[in-house]
């Protein structure tokens, strides 16, 4: 089987074999992260202005700045999900400014978070991650305006983020409606393509269909800010599919409901499910939420694999009115997203996610 491309020296290690999770795998367990919060001894504060905080675990905060202007600031940052080093950095930016979009802004720059091996990665091969992170804010349009780097034991990337949005157009993840249809952005399947990379199981094809997806930028999120038929948004990450729409169903006190069938799915990846190729992160993700979710009698381990694979850089989940689903839509396929579809509806009941 061809191997997916590795443009490292020859005296440099895998990326991959430096960090013990790839991506938004790396992410801690949904479960175990809402304990730690819920430890925390943090004093609670309350500034009028922040219109988007820790509450109900969005994408960005978002802060006012006057009745037009609203600043987005996120963070996203983690280790190797691929082993070319220019490609790991795109990957990583893209991710990050994907939070900006998700909340319907528009980025204004960016600063670099890095952290390396130093002495055991070849200085071109950090060069190469940099670079591939500067060419993808310099694609969004945005400078990369500074950073922070240190030296760690594993090679860590990624950027804080700063856009900017309309107050009243601002798209949080707890606003969906019943009778809202979902939509997603990108097809999943990234975790287990990171799994078959690592286990070398990923053809060349599979490795440029990863690239592809993880590096398309979600700017469909702006003009989707601008529809007021677009009630709720967020982006598929490290929790996965059903991770997410399980944060739109508690925001919103709804039900999601999902439609397996309907789900878009990167090419090859079903037949890689099949051979048992999944996430560590999967089985933790499903630990952290399972039981608030109601899986159909024919639903099968494989589909359930693909619901809780976490997406590095996924894609945009949209709660929208019926009405709105076909401009929806258009405005995704106008900007490339080829994939997007129907895949669910929120409706009345018991915050959960079904999936039928």
């Amino acid at each position: 089987m061809t191997q997916a491309p590795d443009t490292t020296s020859t005296i440099a290690p895998r990326l991959t074999s430096l960090s013990h999770g790839g991506g938004c795998g790396c992410k801690i367990a949904p479960g175990v992260l809402a304990k730690l919060i819920g430890q925390s001894t943090l004093p609670k504060q309350f500034f009028p202005d922040l219109l988007v905080g820790t509450e109900t675990a969005d994408d960005a905060a978002v802060y006012r700045i006057n009745d037009e202007q609203a600043i987005v600031a996120t963070t996203d940052f983690f280790m190797p999900i691929v082993d070319d080093p220019r490609d790991f950095g795109r990957i990583a930016a893209t991710n990050a400014l994907s939070d900006i979009y998700a909340m319907g802004g528009t980025p204004l720059m960016a600063l670099a978070i890095v952290g390396m091996p130093i002495n055991v990665l070849p200085h071109e091969t950090i060069a190469a991650i940099l670079e591939g992170g500067a060419s993808i804010c310099q694609e969004a349009g945005i400078p990369l305006a500074g950073g922070h780097s240190i030296d760690s034991v594993e090679p860590i990337y990624g950027l804080v983020g700063i856009g900017i949005v309309n107050p009243k157009q601002i798209k949080r993840n707890a606003d969906a409606k019943a009778g809202d249809v979902l939509i997603l952005g990108k097809p999943l399947g990234v975790g287990i393509y990171s799994a078959a990379l690592k286990k070398k199981l990923l053809d060349e094809t599979g490795y440029q269909a990863m690239v592809s997806a993880t590096t398309q930028l979600n700017r469909p999120g702006i003009d989707l800010s601008r529809l007021e038929g677009v009630h709720a948004l967020t982006d598929v990450t490290g929790f996965g599919l059903l991770g997410h729409s399980l944060e739109l169903a508690r925001g919103a006190k709804l039900a999601a409901h999902i439609d397996a069938d309907a789900l878009p799915v990167l090419p090859g990846v079903m037949a890689l499910a099949e051979q048992g190729i999944f996430t560590g992160a999967s089985g933790r993700n499903w630990a952290s939420y399972g039981d608030a979710v109601r899986l159909d009698p024919g639903i099968t381990e494989i589909q359930r694999a693909l619901l809780t694979d976490p997406q590095t850089s996924g894609g945009l989940l949209v709660s929208c009115t019926p009405e709105s689903a076909q401009q929806v839509l258009e405005i995704f396929r106008s900007n490339g997203f080829a994939n997007a579809a129907v895949i669910g509806h929120m409706a009345a009941g018991e915050p959960q996610v079904h999936v039928a």
